[in-house]
């Protein structure tokens, strides 16, 4: 055995002497032993000489530089096909390889519209080469978890599962996406199981309300077209729409395939193996910018590691009518309840629309910038339970524009939400659960008809939504308003009781930390996040750059970005009218007299706050 494979005693010397065996050089030894080495004596005093026996023959081992850190282990090629392959080698007993697609609803023009929605639902189903029996059974027997999701701006095919079974993951995936047959059987299923999950969706005013939020924040436009399919669309849907929303978007120009625990070599191989064959297209909008983290695999060099350090990967404004009236013939800046109850929400009227022609995306379509519009949408108002022990609790949303997700100062936004946070009126409290944030001690513990308050923040690629959603007790509407106002206004105050202050400040910044840290030791979570970053900046930005930057913030860094976005002065590429944005569901309760508030109400109480543009 050779004494040089173990760390030298510094502190102590054995007084038996060891017998005189020759030394092996340190470049004859294994790669295995030296790799080995390094990691052991790797620690900050790594540059130190060790004390080793002056004899001849003897080489002194140069000290080699720090081994990566872990997050920052990604590597990027581009195929010539134009397919971006991304991959993460952290290993571990479970791999993952997901499939991102740039698509999703807001690229939707009203011939596709809905067409995401059924797209997700279609996955996973029969193929050129399975049926969808032979799918389903090869899916379950991968284990792990697989999946499918559309989102505004992604469309997600993703699977964590075990280190052996990531080729025959990567094959699924490629068939899916490839080479689905789209019977009619199969569509006609997906659009019977989408309109129950609809009906269920608008049934519940905490799941529905999100979405209407972008609804109304961004009125007929990109992040205001629906998530999910319009109850009028689902009899126009047919394979036709489905076909022509794929021949729009799986393109491979499109297309992020992201690995994680999987060596870059193995990704770029199984890539190229099952996505290799697809025909590069002339896309119709305008080639992603290039990033320096990106190579082409027919360059000289296939592959490299991303660079550590981070990077930030519609027209005119539009007013806001300060109008309340539920005329469908007026013409208005904000939603006129009638036309938008008939349009999205569920109904059993059938439309003949599938006989209308497919008008194809065009590369407005796919170029143009989120345009928020702001403004007010009431939905009726539910009715008393059938049985009066149950409750039922008005709704509320208020909104303004946030950042995009390539913005410097996103990091002191997601601060903003961590610092308000908030939840239900049950916690089982513990570290950890944000019990100390502002929405928990001034709200929820302060009022006792709050059943829910809680603080919200959704980036995309050219703007976003922050704001607070609650829930109260029917009739308390104007005053969990006030509420709501005064704490987004509390965060732009430079002195008081209720402004800012370093310790909740450096709290938020913990616990934002924290998540981030945490939500990464998911693979899934680790994926999305690698495939959707390829997909938005070009590539991977370092947890390390993200800390950093969290870290730094300041009290008045905080200060300055709540006094821009709730004060509506955001300046987007679409030009926002930096007007607020409400939607409400009263309730109402035997034995409760509520009145219904109007958007002029509304938007007395906001202005008084001094919140949205003045």
């Amino acid at each position: 055995m050779l004494r040089s494979s173990r760390p030298t005693r510094l502190l102590g010397r054995s007084r038996i002497p060891a017998p005189r065996t020759p030394c092996t050089p340190w470049s004859s030894l294994p790669a295995t032993c030296r790799d080995s080495r390094a990691l052991l004596f790797t620690t900050p005093a790594s540059t130190r000489a060790f004390a080793t026996p002056a004899r001849s023959g003897i080489r002194v081992r140069v000290p080699e530089p720090a081994p990566k850190e872990p997050t920052e282990r990604d590597r990027i090629t581009t195929l010539p096909n134009g397919i971006r392959v991304a991959s993460e080698d952290l290993p571990d007993a479970f791999s993952g390889v997901g499939v991102y697609i740039d698509a999703g609803s807001r690229y939707e023009n009203e011939s596709l519209r809905g067409a995401s929605h059924i797209m997700d639902r279609l996955a996973f189903k029969s193929t050129g080469s399975r049926t969808a029996d032979e799918m389903l059974e090869t899916v379950e027997k991968l284990g792990g978890n697989i999946q499918c999701a559309s989102s505004r701006e992604s469309m997600m095919y993703q699977a964590a599962t075990f280190n052996s079974a990531i080729p025959t993951t990567v094959e699924l995936l490629a068939e899916t996406i490839r080479d689905p047959r789209l019977t009619d059987e199969e569509i006609a299923q997906q659009l019977e199981t989408a309109e129950y999950e609809v009906r269920e969706i608008w049934s519940k005013p905490e799941l529905i309300l999100p979405e209407l939020v972008h609804t109304a924040a961004f009125k007929d436009n990109t992040l205001g077209n629906p998530l999910l399919c319009p109850q009028d669309r689902l009899h126009a849907i047919n394979r036709d729409v489905i076909q022509a929303y794929r021949d729009a978007f799986y393109r491979p120009d499109r297309i992020v395939v992201a690995f994680a625990g999987v060596s870059h070599e193995e990704a770029v191989r199984l890539a190229e193996k099952h996505f290799g064959s697809m025909e590069r297209s002339e896309p119709a909008s305008p080639k992603p910018s290039e990033f320096g983290s990106e190579t082409s695999l027919s360059s000289e060099s296939s592959s490299y590691d991303s660079d550590a350090s981070s990077a930030s990967s519609s027209s005119a404004p539009s007013s806001s009518s300060s109008s309340s009236s539920s005329s469908s013939s007026e013409s208005s800046g904000l939603f006129s309840r009638i036309p938008f109850l008939k349009n999205l929400a569920p109904s059993n009227t059938s439309s003949p629309l599938g006989s209308q022609p497919i008008v194809p995306i065009s590369s407005d379509d796919l170029t143009r910038p989120a345009q928020y519009t702001g403004g007010f949408l009431s939905l009726p108002p539910q009715p008393p339970p059938l049985n009066p022990n149950l409750p039922t609790f008005t709704h509320i949303q208020l909104a303004f524009e946030g950042l995009p997700i390539s913005s410097d100062d996103i990091y002191a936004l997601a601060t903003l939400q961590t610092l308000l946070g908030g939840g239900g009126s049950f916690s089982a409290g513990g570290p950890g659960k944000g019990m100390y944030s502002r929405l928990y001690t001034n709200v929820l513990n302060q009022h006792g008809w709050v059943e829910s308050c809680v603080a919200f923040n959704h980036s995309y690629t050219d703007s976003g939504l922050f704001g607070i959603a609650a829930s109260c007790y029917p009739g308390r509407t104007l005053a969990m308003l006030q509420v709501m106002c005064r704490e987004l206004h509390s965060l732009t105050e430079a002195s008081g009781y209720a402004a800012l202050n370093p310790v909740e400040v450096a709290r938020a910044k913990n616990q934002l930390r924290s998540s981030l840290l945490m939500n990464l030791e998911s693979r899934m979570v680790e994926l999305e996040d690698l495939g959707r970053q390829v997909q938005v900046h070009g590539r991977k930005i370092p947890v390390r750059e993200m800390t950093r930057r969290i870290n730094a913030l300041t009290v008045e860094d905080l200060r300055r970005v709540a006094t821009m976005v709730v004060g509506g002065m955001v300046q987007n590429k679409g030009q926002g009218s930096g007007a607020p944005t409400v939607v409400l569901q009263e309730a109402t309760a035997h034995g409760v007299r509520t009145s219904e508030l109007s958007w002029d109400q509304i938007q007395d109480v906001i202005y008084q706050w001094k919140l949205g543009r003045q």
